[in-house]
């Protein structure tokens, strides 16, 4: 299974019990790597799973023991667009991951969104460059996305905001990191 990542961007928002987390995976952002080899994801390449209603996961890092919400549970909700997919989901800090993943973020540990995919036969193209290789996946089966400390793309990045419940305290806004992830 190969693993990517796009630009992106989360807001955590806590609500009584549970903390809403929303966020963006733009499609078309190139990223290198490895020296010489860059990557685009292409607009719905992950549309096949999603638009069948198929179970995906959130999960904590690629660790499908540690999941966070899904689309069976129906605390997950994708939307997929020419632009960017988009997630929605509920996160219950009933689990010990999930506290650990929500101190981890506000800490700012946690700024990286990662999605777990398998490319379709066919479902890439590859161009030769002179400074390496470009692949366009274009269709690939979705099984996840995860928060992650370092995304593929070097333009991910995680927005957050923890919403006060308190009306004279202004929202939280965290700052933005340019992380590279490691490939797998």
């Amino acid at each position: 299974m190969l693993w990517g990542a796009s630009l992106g961007a989360l807001e955590l928002r806590s609500e009584g019990g549970a903390t809403r987390l929303r966020a963006t995976f733009p499609y078309g952002a190139e990223t290198e790597l490895a020296a010489g080899r860059y990557e685009i994801i292409a607009a719905r390449a992950f549309a096949d799973r999603i638009e069948r209603g198929e179970d995906i996961h959130l999960l904590a890092g690629h660790d499908f023991n540690r999941p966070l919400a899904s689309r069976a549970a129906g605390t997950l909700q994708l939307r997929d667009t020419d632009a960017a997919l988009e997630i929605e989901a509920e996160i219950d800090g009933g689990t010990s991951w999930a506290r650990d993943f929500l101190a981890a973020h506000a800490s700012g540990l946690i700024r990286g969104l990662s999605p777990g995919f398998r490319v379709h036969r066919g479902g890439e193209r590859i161009e030769r460059r002179a400074a390496g290789t470009l692949r366009t996946i274009t269709r690939a089966d979705l099984f996840e996305i995860s928060t992650v400390t370092r995304p593929a793309y070097s333009q991910a990045q995680i927005e957050a905001r923890a919403w006060e419940t308190h009306q004279d305290r202004q929202p939280y806004r965290g700052p933005a990191y340019h992380l590279n992830r490691w490939r797998a």
